[in-house]
């Protein structure tokens, strides 16, 4: 197999149907069908929905990333998948049809972390990865802070949220100010408008909570607390802010975010900061990170705003790490794991 290894990914996870191809750290494709429209009236992703959207939408896509790129499927090297963690449903549909691809095509089959997908894409925008790195995962079902050593062999959790992720709180209080689904970019957006002058908690800061949750997260307070300041103003009969409600609220969850990667990495002595996942597109997000971590000397580096929601072209650059480094390929009886923990890279052989 050729030392830069052309390699196919496909992302079910959630509510993005994606398909990627990379050639070492070059993409090629990266094709993408959503299903976001459809769960909006629901106010968030309904499983169900989700599955049957990939199973609509796989086909077609996976056709367009192979126009886009200018291969066939005969030439591609091997075909990695996500196995995990995500919507079992959904998984279900990406792995079944992995396995179809690898068997008809006769190519070798990597069934890998969705998490630390999101830490291989950036390898696409900025090259190889220095090792050590922290990496902040922070998506709709996850805020992880992560050692990473070596990223074909597996990664170190230093912390995780405890209730809410981050993109879960922004979702909840975008429906409670009645803005819509998905509410990352849309409070994103307001925010910009308004003025982060209202005092909402900053979860798992005070001394109490650091000895046993430095690196954790809890955004489940800080929802209830901006959802009780809203029925106060509503109650006394005052307009609701939602500008300032909305700049507020999402100081407040950049704010813990930033503080503690760069915590993780002062206490780690790390100087490489990789943000990844959805919520990594929230533009105060990395403003703020690149602002404090100037002050001490630590890289930042973030993946373009498409790379960072699940795409299939993170899934092939964490494939192609993994062909390049000799691991060996994942069996044909690969489960889809819903819960697959992050210290799995990718599942044996």
């Amino acid at each position: 197999m050729p030392d830069e290894p052309l390699v196919l990914g496909i992302e079910t996870s959630c509510d993005e149907t994606g398909i990627g191809i990379v050639r070492g750290h070059t993409l090629l494709a990266d094709a993408l069908a959503s299903s976001v429209e459809q769960h909006a009236r629901f106010g968030g992703v309904v499983p169900e929905v989700a599955s049957r959207a990939h199973l609509e939408a796989l086909v077609p896509t996976m056709q367009r990333a192979l126009d886009e790129a200018k291969v066939t499927l005969a030439d591609i090297d091997a075909i990695a998948v996500t196995s995990g963690p995500g919507l079992a449903g959904a998984l279900l549909v990406g792995v079944a049809a992995a396995k179809g691809y690898a068997v008809a095509a006769d190519k070798p089959l990597y069934g890998v972390n969705h998490l630390a997908a999101h830490v291989a894409v950036d390898t696409l925008e900025h090259g190889p990865l220095p090792e050590p790195a922290i990496a902040m995962l922070v998506s709709g079902g996850h805020s992880s802070l992560l050692l990473v050593d070596d990223l074909t062999n597996g990664v170190k959790p230093l912390g995780a949220t405890i209730d809410d992720a981050a993109g879960e709180a922004f979702d909840k209080v975008a429906r409670l100010l009645g803005l819509g689904f998905p509410g990352g970019p849309i409070i994103d957006r307001t925010a910009g408008n308004g003025s982060a002058s209202i005092a909402f908690p900053r979860g798992l800061t005070a001394a109490k909570d650091l000895a046993a949750h430095r690196f954790d997260f809890s955004f489940s307070g800080l929802k209830t607390a901006v959802a009780r300041w809203v029925e106060a103003r509503q109650r006394d009969g005052e307009p609701v802010p939602i500008a300032d409600v909305s700049a507020s609220f999402q100081e407040a969850v950049c704010d813990v975010l930033t503080a503690k990667a760069i915590d993780a990495c002062l206490t780690h002595g790390v100087r490489t900061l990789v943000i990844g996942g959805g919520v990594a597109a929230n533009s105060r997000l990395r403003v703020l990170a690149e602002e404090r971590a100037a002050k001490h000397g630590i890289e930042v580096r973030v993946p373009r705003p498409q790379l960072c929601t699940d795409n299939g072209a993170m899934v092939a650059a964490l494939g192609s790490r993994l062909v390049a480094a000799g691991v060996a390929p994942s069996r044909l009886d690969l489960p889809a794991d819903s819960a697959m923990p992050l210290t799995s890279v990718s599942v044996a052989g």
